[in-house]
């Protein structure tokens, strides 16, 4: 989706439905289970999520009717609203877990002493007096097991064939299907046909439902491990809130809290919604949510949010945001739309995946068509088990789940770090970031300016100064306004009414005081209003170049006086940014301030390229000039005032704090503010497109060497022919392998090293598979 569109969205929010799907085995699924829900009237957008089985769905629609379609193409499906409980969640996978583990068990016991005595010639022959009543007992037992450890995938496969699709349940049905069908004829025939063809696969077609089955135990294991970040983050929320009413604190479910209540916070306690301190003090730990061990320190007037942790002190605060409002139910949202966004990497799996099934299906039948006919005798037999072979070890499993589920980690991982990625295709591209852009204040600096100079001039005194500044910038909301309001509070200044307030972007502002015109900004300001400045150059460049923004106050067209505000860079700024050089990236700071600030801010930052006295509409301009010469280019700002070069810039990410990140500005958000996050999100990018291509490459072999062997390439020249059960086990194993190595992302070190070697990766990974399954 565009970030026109994006934009236009979020204008005019379309209603939209989460929905729990149940049913979906393979990549083949995604585009039945899209289909089933385009087809609905009123849906605008789908998008399905294949790694945790749910999907997004856009426009005023009756969830009824996707239910009832989804139904139709032969899944069942659930309205997720809120927050589900992440023990019931869990719960249920497990569930799901131990009753996959119970259906392999049983094709198992039976299957496997079946296999071994028949291999050592215990079993009697078809055909002969013992055989005629062993035989049909032994095809009953397995139509049993087919039908206890197999049903869901025969009931899935003609659910499947009524609405024209073809996925995972059409080649395991048709596979063990065969195989129990034509050792029924073989055992009624088998005078009929020749003597080698006479051999019965009851063994294999249960053999072969216990290792997908136990298969997708494992995967269904590891895939929830997948998901454990969001489960934490909705974990976070309290379950009930103690609330102030009628001068008593009663608790009270956390759905029933509203807008502007009082709530009190003992020790140890979870936040229940975001809010304002009114009374207390205390500690809070937001490292859940920004990433930042620290506790942060609360006073009255501090912002809270929903599912922190207070520590020692008790406090009461008011509800500002409740429900889906709150910045955590926001976070969560956000994860959830990005974890089950699709990246440029996943089209051509989803493309080939719409189209793997059938094509499978056709290779089977033209395997079988070329051993019936050309290959040694029994032919008849070479040619069953190989089309069987065929069917059970090309399920595009594994090709499914190859982008999904590292998408779905890596995002999981970057919210545990503070770093809320929005979707896949900015997971995808920071990675590949030539340049980056850098607003100065609250980006590279604090952006907590502090008033650092006052100079009066004629018959001003410094107070003069500061409250004619003060009392212009009252009610602004530049940070600039706000370390001045401060200092005109601090020397208990009284401020006057300004009247007829004009604001010149990018300049300062302008206002009647005391019927007195008031100039209140910058150089550029003094000119356009003819006011005469030269005599304060020297000191306002003095002032620049040990880092403060002088501005220049002037009364009735004479300057009055100058006040210089400092803004310190952040502690981790340098570090950040000479991390960044070391990527070989190319860092730019654009601001609005005069250049010899800018300098001076850069200089401490290490930031060598300087674009000074920018207009916030001219910054989405140097972003675009830095496109059209070959950059891939980030921008890293507020999320409000830099919007315009957010929306331009390739990857847009906003630097912001707890509540007040604006999480909807920008593609990627750094909730901490430290900026050096954003060259951890470029390694994790980095390592997760590797990590997909290291998927779809195994994927794509698996698949391409697979079903050439299993259709009895290697038999002429070496007599190598692959067994139906053992075709199943590779592919289960080839989806858990591939989850296994997604689950590396999850324990990356951010901080460390891009370049490691390939023995480490596969150290990593053998490691990752035995966590996953832990």
């Amino acid at each position: 989706m565009s970030k026109e569109n994006a934009t236009q969205n979020e204008d005019s929010p379309e209603p939209e439905v989460r929905l729990s799907i149940l049913g979906m085995r393979c990549a083949g699924c995604v585009g039945a289970v899209e289909s089933a829900l385009n087809s609905v009237a009123g849906v605008t957008s789908v998008e399905v999520n294949f790694a945790d089985h749910s999907a997004v769905v856009k426009g005023a629609v009756d969830p009824e009717l996707m239910k009832q379609s989804l139904k139709d193409s032969g899944y069942d499906a659930a309205v997720m609203e809120g927050f589900e409980d992440p023990a019931e969640q869990e719960e249920q996978e497990m569930a799901r877990y131990r009753q996959l583990v119970r259906k392999a068990t049983v094709a198992a016991v039976f299957g496997i002493p079946l296999m071994l005595v028949g291999h050592f010639g215990g079993v009697p022959d078809i055909g002969s007096p013992t055989g005629n009543w062993f035989w049909p007992e032994v095809a009953l037992i397995t139509l049993g097991i087919l039908f206890y450890s197999g049903g869901h995938f025969f009931v899935g496969a003609v659910k499947a064939l009524k609405s024209g699709q073809a996925n995972m349940d059409t080649l395991i049905a048709l596979g063990t299907g065969s195989a129990w069908l034509y050792s029924c004829v073989v055992i009624d025939y088998s005078e009929y046909l020749p003597s080698l063809s006479a051999h019965a696969y009851f063994e294999a077609s249960i053999i072969i439902l216990a290792f997908i089955n136990f298969g997708s135990a494992l995967e269904t294991k590891a895939r929830g491990k997948t998901s454990s970040a969001i489960r934490a983050l909705i974990g976070l929320q309290p379950r009930t809130a103690r609330v102030v009413r009628d001068g008593k604190e009663i608790d009270i479910p956390i759905e029933e809290v509203g807008l502007g209540e009082t709530l009190r916070v003992r020790p140890g306690e979870k936040i229940a919604v975001d809010g304002v301190l009114v009374e207390g003090h205390s500690t809070v730990d937001e490292s859940m949510l920004t990433g930042e061990s620290l506790p942060v320190e609360k006073v009255i007037g501090s912002k809270v949010a929903a599912g922190t942790m207070n520590q020692r002190g008790s406090f009461m605060y008011q509800a500002t945001r409740i429900g889906r409002d709150t910045a955590l139910a926001q976070i969560i949202k956000s994860v959830r739309q990005a974890q089950g966004s699709k990246p440029e990497l996943a089209k051509l799996a989803d493309k080939i995946a719409s189209i793997f099934v059938p094509v499978v299906v056709i290779i089977s039948v033209i395997t079988f068509i070329i051993w019936n006919t050309w290959g040694p005798d029994p032919s008849l037999g070479y040619a069953f088990v190989t089309a069987m072979t065929v069917l059970v070890i090309a399920c595009p499993c594994a090709l499914g789940l190859a982008t999904p589920i590292s998408v779905m980690v890596a995002v999981g991982r970057s919210a545990q770090s503070g770093i809320l990625i929005r979707n896949g295709d900015a997971l995808q591209t920071a990675g590949k970031i030539t340049s980056l852009v850098l607003d100065k204040t609250g980006t590279v600096t604090e952006g907590k300016p502090t008033v650092a100079t006052v100079e009066a001039y004629a018959n001003y005194t410094q107070d003069d100064v500061l409250q004619f500044a003060a009392s212009i910038e009252k009610g602004s909301e530049h940070p600039l306004a706000s370390a001045i309001m401060n200092a005109a509070e601090a020397k208990e200044l009284k401020l006057v009414r300004a009247k007829k307030f004009h604001a010149v972007a990018g300049h300062g502002v302008s206002a009647l005081i005391k019927e007195q015109t008031v100039l209140f900004g910058n150089e550029a300001l003094m000119q356009e209003e003819n006011v005469d400045c030269e005599a304060f150059k020297a000191t306002m460049l003095n002032l620049a170049e040990q880092g403060q923004t002088p501005m220049l106050l002037a009364v009735n067209g004479q300057v009055a006086g100058i006040i210089a505000v400092a803004d310190p860079i952040k502690a981790d700024s340098a570090a950040a940014i000479k991390k960044l050089q070391e990527q070989g990236v190319r860092v730019l700071m654009v601001t609005g301030d005069n250049t010899a600030t800018a300098q001076a801010i850069a200089k401490q930052a290490g930031i060598t390229e300087v674009r000074a006295q920018v207009l916030p509409q001219d910054k989405a301009a140097i972003v675009k000039e830095l496109q059209q010469a070959g950059q891939v280019v980030g921008m890293v700002g507020d999320g409000i005032n830099d919007a315009p070069a957010l929306a331009q810039a390739d990857v847009g990410i906003a630097i912001g704090t707890g509540t007040d990140v604006a999480i909807e500005s920008a593609d990627i958000v750094i909730l901490q503010g430290s900026l050096l996050k954003v060259p951890e999100a470029m390694l994790l990018s980095r390592a997760t497109v590797t990590n997909i291509q290291q998927n779809l490459f195994g994927a794509f072999i698996y698949n391409s060497l697979s079903i050439p062997i299993a259709a009895g390439l290697l038999y002429p020249m070496f007599g190598i022919l692959l067994s139906p059960m053992i075709a199943g086990a590779a592919m289960a194993m080839s989806s858990v392998t591939v989850v296994a190595n997604a689950n590396r992302l999850r324990w990356m070190d951010l901080n460390a090293s891009e370049k490691m070697d390939y023995k480490q990766q596969v150290l990593d990974l053998v490691a990752a598979f035995k966590k996953s399954l832990a």
